[in-house]
């Protein structure tokens, strides 16, 4: 570099992270709430924003009537979880944005990242796409490999435990809208149909006798919305298992809720497993879901703080792509250096948003989820830089640059896998088949659109085919289970 040649910046300025609590009084529902309401978690639960209603409460005549409308129509067309929205989340919508008179936070509250995936309206879905033709309720198929009421077995030393069907706050892009929340006007919720004890029993039983299991993720739903003593109890049971040597409590709500991880009887729980946990050389973290730097606020720092000092092993965040939101390099640095620097939380795992009924509009193909990887390698040091997975149906997480082909005319992607689900003992196939994933067809060259538009009916029945087939060899394997 010659002495008269410029100074050439980075391609992403790094600065250091100074997190701030949005101040929750400049919404005219909350401008009488004290500091010592707002951090408790029974008032946080008791004032979640339910319907448009009472979020027209929160945000008064800041927010023209347009998009009021908007929600309700969405809520009755368009929306697979209903509306559950902690005052916390709420209060991280358009935190910067100074309210100067009726109307002025509308284009804000739009734009906003926090908002498109927790309060989705209508004018944010697609037309053309609404749903690909692929998509389905239970995308990943996680209730064909159940071996026990909620408890699915995808991954040859991994479970996936859902303890309960219900969390403190809905998103619109849950991947488990199948049985997760209430139902709505386009979706009738699953329902569980043992009772919470036999159901949690199950879970144990089935552990007991499958020494090949290590690892037990215990999600939902959110474990914050069940009762701590049963939590206590289910997990203390996990670690009396032998075999059982990571615990991993999947939470949205130590970001959604922070308050409800704060409180007294949590701290000491959790201080009392992480103890059991270290005597008998096993591991427990918690798995939070935070998709934008906006949400990292410095009660969940604390939040963090206090989990981590109680002696568990990692506080670790697995975001979805989504766009809107996150899926751009500098927006996806910004939400790491946040939750790396300012709450110690350790970026994990971005997934690609499901093949879920109406979510085309957040989906991002894989050609720019391969994109999204590559610029933000370097910046993180390397055991903080998050993994970019496609979750793919009957196979599980892959590394975006693992494919094994790509027609990226059609936006279809093959992968292969190295182990066989619970629904494949005698799936001499398994291991060589090709596994397909789809781009959203918007995203494709003219010539692939306009297949897809030929093509679009015959693929959704063999979508449809395959779904019951699957669930047909679900219910044999349970039925071989249990006899």
């Amino acid at each position: 570099m010659s002495e008269h040649s410029p100074r050439l910046e980075q391609p992403y300025p790094y600065q250091r992270v100074e997190l701030v609590e949005p101040d929750w009084t400049r919404l005219p529902g909350w401008r009488d709430v004290t500091k010592a309401e707002w951090e408790s978690a029974q008032w946080q639960r008791a004032h979640c924003v339910k319907n448009v209603k009472q979020l027209r409460a929160v945000f008064g005549d800041l927010v023209d009537d347009r998009f009021y409308v908007d929600l309700e129509r969405d809520q009755a067309e368009r929306a697979t979880m209903s509306m559950l929205i902690p005052p916390q989340m709420v209060n991280t919508m358009v935190p910067q944005a100074v309210p100067a008179g009726p109307g002025s936070l509308t284009e804000a509250l739009y734009a906003d990242p926090v908002r498109r995936y927790m309060t989705p309206v209508f004018s944010d879905r697609r037309t053309d796409w609404p749903s690909h033709p692929h998509a389905t309720r239970d995308s990943l198929h996680e209730h064909d490999m159940w071996v026990a009421e909620g408890l699915t077995h995808r991954y040859p030393t991994k479970v996936l435990a859902e303890i309960l069907p219900t969390c403190p706050q809905y998103c619109g892009h849950c991947t488990r809208m199948d049985l997760v929340g209430n139902s709505t006007p386009v979706i009738d919720k699953l329902k569980f149909e043992l009772k919470p004890a036999d159901r949690l029993a199950g879970h144990i039983e089935y552990l007991r006798r499958t020494p090949s299991v290590r690892d037990v993720v215990v999600s939902g739903g959110d474990v914050a919305n069940m009762p701590w003593a049963r939590v206590e109890d289910y997990v203390s049971q996990l670690l009396d298992i032998d075999n059982i040597r990571d615990i991993r409590l999947a939470t949205k709500a130590l970001m959604g809720l922070p308050q409800h991880w704060l409180q007294d009887d949590i701290r000491a729980g959790m201080e009392r497993l992480a103890t059991k946990a270290r005597s008998r050389g096993a591991q427990i973290a918690i798995h939070t879901h935070v998709n934008h730097a906006n949400s990292v606020t410095p009660l969940v720092a604390r939040a963090t703080g206090v989990m981590l000092e109680t002696g568990i092993r990692d506080v670790r965040n697995q975001g979805v792509l989504m766009e809107g939101v996150n899926a751009e390099p500098h927006t996806l640095l910004d939400l790491c250096f946040h939750l790396l620097d300012g709450a110690g939380i350790m970026p994990y795992y971005f997934y690609m948003c499901d093949m879920i009924p109406f979510s085309e509009h957040w989906r991002v193909s894989v050609a720019k989820a391969q994109h999204l990887q590559h610029h933000i390698m370097g910046y993180l040091p390397g055991f903080a830089t998050p993994r970019i997975v496609c979750d793919v149906p009957f196979v599980g997480k892959r590394w975006v640059h693992q494919l094994a082909e790509y027609d990226r005319e059609r936006g279809i992607s093959y992968w292969t896998k190295n182990y066989r689900t619970s629904i494949e003992s005698d799936d001499a196939d398994a291991l060589t088949r090709l596994y397909e994933y789809y781009d959203p067809i918007h995203t494709l060259p003219a010539e692939g659109r306009a297949w897809w538009t030929e093509h679009a009916g015959g693929v959704h029945g063999e979508a449809e085919r395959r779904a019951a087939v699957s669930r047909a060899a679900a219910e044999q394997q349970k039925l071989l289970t249990i006899t």
